[in-house]
C-alpha cells in the first residue's frame, strides 16, 4: 500500500530565526514552518500536543489516543529554500500490544490537511509528495 508520507516544497517564507542553529544542528532549521502547521492543524481535526526542537529539525506532536502521531519539519538541501515535512508513523498499520491498528486512513487525512495548509498559505511552490515505497527504492 502506497501512502503519502513525505512532502517537499520550496518557500522563502520560513527562514531560520536568529540563533535557531544553536537549538538544532548547524544548517538545520524549520521552527517557522512547524509553527504554521501547529497553528493550522487543529482546524483540520488534528489537535497539537507539542512542538519540540530536535537535532534533525522540529517535531509537531499531535494528540492521538491510539498511538504517537507526529509531523517532522525541516529545511531540505535538495532545493534552494527547500523544505520537507514527514508523517510518523508512515506505515499502513501500527502495532500496539497484540493489536494491529490501521494507520493509512489517518496518514491520508493528515497528508490532506498538510497539503491544504501549505497550498492555502500561498507561500509554497513545487509541492511534491513521496510515499514510503518510493523512498525505500535503491
Amino acid at each position: 500500500m502506497s501512502m503519502r508520507s513525505q512532502v517537499e516544497f520550496v518557500s522563502a517564507d520560513f527562514p531560520p530565526y536568529p540563533g535557531e542553529e544553536h537549538e538544532l544542528n548547524p544548517g538545520r532549521y524549520g521552527i517557522r514552518l512547524a509553527e504554521l502547521l501547529a497553528q493550522e492543524l487543529p482546524a483540520h481535526g488534528f489537535p497539537v500536543e507539542s512542538v519540540t526542537v530536535e537535532q534533525w529539525g522540529v517535531r509537531v506532536g499531535l494528540q492521538n489516543a491510539e498511538y504517537p502521531l507526529w509531523v517532522g519539519c525541516g529545511n531540505y538541501e535538495a532545493h534552494e529554500n527547500g523544505f520537507l515535512c514527514f508523517i510518523e508513523p508512515a506505515k499502513p498499520y501500527v502495532r500496539k500490544w497484540f493489536r494491529k491498528l490501521p494507520n493509512a486512513p489517518t496518514v491520508e487525512r493528515l497528508a490532506t490537511a498538510i497539503e491544504s495548509i501549505l497550498q492555502g498559505s500561498g507561500k509554497v511552490s513545487q509541492l511534491r509528495w513521496w510515499s514510503g515505497n518510493e523512498l525505500r527504492r535503491p
